[in-house]
């Protein structure tokens, strides 16, 4: 008796049963949303390692520069901002923050390129 009680209790999970459904009306099982859950946390790693190599390339970058560049893209913790925000923050104009971040790219870039070449 005490078999057949647990064996109403007890219910065999698959993790391809369907547990809801998408927008678009498709049932999703829970093997679904692991993969898609570690898909996420793969692009997220290699998201990281690529900030990580980028931030190798901020020495040749001058305290503005790098100060611009951290808060236009969000890095290092900070909050991602506009360059309208950029330039109230650190007291100059909307456009001297687009000269300021588009020469800090550029520089970034040529310094990645001419260490591409070398290898």
């Amino acid at each position: 008796m005490h078999l057949r009680a647990l064996k109403k209790v007890k219910k065999d999970v698959s993790l391809h049963d369907p547990i809801g459904q998408d927008k678009e009306g498709n049932e999703i099982s829970l093997i679904d949303i692991l993969e898609a859950e570690n898909q996420n946390i793969i692009e997220f790693i290699q998201l990281n390692m690529e900030i990580e190599k980028l931030e190798d390339y901020f020495g040749i970058l001058d305290n503005r520069e790098r100060e611009v560049i951290i808060y236009r893209y969000g890095l290092n913790d900070q909050k991602e901002l506009t360059q309208r925000e950029i330039a109230k923050k650190l007291n100059i104009s909307r456009s001297y923050v687009s000269r300021i971040e588009k020469r800090a790219l550029m520089k970034v870039f040529h310094e990645y390129y001419r260490k591409e070449r070398r290898q």
